[in-house]
């Protein structure tokens, strides 16, 4: 069975609970983790969203960072968690990722997790810190090459979007670079913007601030054609690496066993708070855009993203840890 058929049956499987339990809810706070740290890209968005929750249930909706090992961490947090909806994970690309790539995770990223919503997806930007002397995808790409395996490239941790993306850049560029990870997406933005490495993919937003203070130069982006928010910057498959395009993604999960009415709830709030003009204001000067998914079809999704990377992996060579 795929992992995607597999997902949507665990979702089913949530739809047996008990419907008294979810009327009323939530009648105490919700603790909402983000696995990234504090001004992530995953973080400014669930902080976004929960005080629309908040207004809408009458109830706080905490975000809490508990950051390490790829996200892992906090999402070990909430798979331990009570099956009770107080207790939900926002998470980024990296959920599916650690599925593929982890072989001992302290949890099941199939069994332990029922998909409950998408929030947006983003694109990244390609970014190089001003001591790489590097103004185009092609000049990065000429440096790689003619130092095989000296230039570094950083990202918010193994088995991140930002890692991913990056190793999918460097499989179509087919250069030879060494991949440094940080514990989060402001750690690595100053990582590059130092020079401690040659450069990342953060989201879009997270490295506007140093691009248009001039701290770090944007090389591409890696949606299919140019963002808004930087027109004068060309689309990475543009700049002549084949047909590339990759997006990171953000979602929210809760522990398996979750009722299917809760699941039900939390997924259409989530859904109107992301239509309010207030927040898809917000997420367009992000470069986000909303995305729209049942959690049954929000679980096939994570499903196919979990093969796709497995397949990444494994043309890149990155063993499963």
């Amino acid at each position: 069975m795929r992992i995607a058929s597999k997902l949507a049956a665990f979702v089913l499987g949530a739809c047996v609970g008990a419907a008294a339990f979810a009327q009323g809810y939530p009648t105490k706070p919700v603790r909402v983790i983000v696995p990234f740290t504090a001004g992530s890209g995953v973080d400014v968005v669930a902080r976004m969203v929960a005080p629309k929750l908040s207004e809408s249930w009458g109830q706080p909706v905490t975000v809490e960072n508990h950051v390490g090992a790829g996200g892992t961490i906090g999402a070990g947090l909430v798979a331990k968690s009570p099956s009770d909806g107080y207790t939900l994970l926002i998470n980024t690309t990296a959920h599916a990722v650690n599925a593929a790539l982890y072989i001992n995770l302290p949890y099941d990223p199939l069994k332990d997790f029922v998909a409950v919503s998408p929030l947006v997806a983003q694109p990244y930007v390609l970014v190089a810190g001003l001591s790489a002397n590097v103004k185009t995808v092609s000049e990065l790409i000429a440096a790689a090459r003619a130092n095989p395996g000296q230039l570094k490239f950083t990202s918010a941790g193994t088995g991140s979007g930002t890692h991913m993306v990056a190793e999918k850049f460097k499989l179509a560029a087919n250069i030879d670079v060494v991949h440094v990870p940080n514990k989060g997406g402001p750690e690595a933005n100053a990582d590059a913007t130092s020079g401690r490495v040659t450069y990342w993919f953060p989201p879009i937003a997270l490295a506007l601030p140093q691009v248009r203070e001039g701290k770090l130069v944007a090389l591409g982006v890696s949606s299919a054609r140019r963002s808004s928010l930087l027109p004068d910057v060309p689309a990475i498959a543009e700049a002549g690496v084949g047909a590339f395009e990759d997006t990171i993604w953000y979602g929210v999960w809760a522990p398996a066993a979750t009722t299917a009415d809760v699941v039900d709830k939390v997924s259409k709030d989530v859904s109107r708070a992301l239509a309010m003009p207030d927040v898809r204001d917000r997420l367009a000067k992000l470069g986000a855009e909303p995305m729209n998914m049942t959690p049954v079809e929000f679980a096939r999704f994570v499903g196919n993203e979990i093969e796709g990377a497995g397949r990444v992996l494994k043309v890149a060579g990155i063993k499963p840890q």
